[in-house]
């Protein structure tokens, strides 16, 4: 399955995500760290629940916590 980044609209799978980001109840997934500084600094343009996924509860990942988000996972280079 496909996700698009919010930021840059690319298409990406969930495994190639460079980071996915929960923000109020959202998993938003994110190609590379460019797109996730413009997200982080710019939510209210970018977290809209139409461009993200329902967030599971997710297995066997990361948690990084944040001001009203959570890094649910993050793929290091």
């Amino acid at each position: 399955m496909l996700f698009k980044d919010p930021v840059c609209g690319k298409r990406i799978q969930r495994g190639k995500a460079h980071i996915v980001i929960e923000y109020e109840g959202v998993n938003y997934f994110l190609c590379c760290p460019r797109c996730q500084t413009e997200f982080e600094h710019n939510l209210k343009l970018y977290a809209r629940p139409e461009l993200g996924k329902k967030a599971k509860k997710l297995t066997r990942v990361s948690h990084r916590r944040y001001p009203q988000r959570q890094v649910v996972k993050e793929k290091y280079l």
